[in-house]
């Protein structure tokens, strides 16, 4: 069986738990506004929320989406990145089924149907993907990241980053102007710009997971000794950016429909990933 194989199963059973734990978050996040509904009747309409982290739902929810990420973790030794992060669109799957079941949210006929195509495209994904996943050394890695190619991406990810926040701060100011003729066109927007932000800010710890992945793969092949400051700057930039992500996809459960921002999350997620991994390891010359 080859690696890629391997990487591919792990990461499929690491998308569904990272799926499911979002949809208890999101569970967690209504129980906390019933809660708090319910004892507003007797604080004078004053709306009291209690810390998230006191429901139990919430705290399952959490472990459950960590364990998937450290099984996604551990795939990104075996495979290649923009196989993986594109892999990673099974969730859109799994997300119908656990926002119906989870969430009691209804599905539509036209989500089953691109849900369909979106399994069909997994199908020609896995089939001619690519499959290759060498082991770099860190000298390889810290050159890769002062290329000049991966340099001009990162300035581009920093001006949409800009671009798209400052234009959720202004929809967040036009959305509580009651009455605004562009508000109902802002509520779509709000929340595609801040998934596209938390995705392109989040998926950059895809980046930093694979080339720590790639280092372990290398301490265990070879006598590479991880302590060295390339490997404890990944490992600062990946808690950082995860960080970041699930700081965000937390908020933006609590302000937003799952069955809107979950799908847009995913799809900003995907994105990135694979378009970091295609300029990053250039891995669009063996496809």
């Amino acid at each position: 069986m080859g690696e890629w194989i391997i990487g591919a199963f792990i990461n499929f059973f690491g998308s569904i738990a990272i799926n499911f734990g979002t949809n208890l978050l999101k569970l967690g996040h209504n129980e906390r506004e019933r809660h708090s509904m319910m004892e507003d009747e007797g604080t004078n309409g004053k709306l009291v929320l209690k810390p998230i982290i006191y429901f139990q739902t919430w705290r399952i929810g959490l472990i459950i989406f960590a364990f998937g990420n450290c099984l996604n973790f551990i795939s990104f030794g075996y495979a290649a990145q923009s196989l993986l992060a594109a892999l990673g669109s099974v969730q859109f799957v799994s997300n119908i089924a656990f926002a119906y079941f989870v969430l009691h949210k209804m599905v539509t006929v036209k989500v089953l149907v691109a849900t369909a195509f979106i399994v069909l495209g997994n199908i020609f994904l896995v089939a001619f993907g690519n499959h290759q996943s060498p082991v770099y050394t860190p000298e390889q890695l810290a050159e890769r990241y002062s290329n000049i190619t991966f340099l001009l991406y990162c300035l581009i990810l920093i001006l949409v980053v800009a671009l798209l926040h400052s234009i959720y701060r202004r929809g967040e100011l036009v959305v509580a102007v009651a009455g605004h003729d562009l508000k109902r066109y802002w509520y779509m927007l709000l929340p595609f710009s801040y998934a596209i932000v938390s995705g392109a800010v989040g998926s950059c710890s895809v980046l930093f997971a694979k080339s720590l992945s790639n280092l372990l793969r290398l301490a265990m092949s070879s006598s590479y000794q991880l302590h060295s400051w390339f490997t404890y700057s990944m490992l600062l930039l990946f808690l950082s950016t995860a960080g970041f992500w699930m700081a965000r996809l937390n908020e933006g459960l609590s302000l937003f429909d799952a069955i809107l921002i979950v799908p847009m999350f995913q799809i900003a997620w995907t994105f990135f990933s694979i378009c970091t991994g295609f300029v990053y390891f250039q891995e669009y010359q063996v496809l």
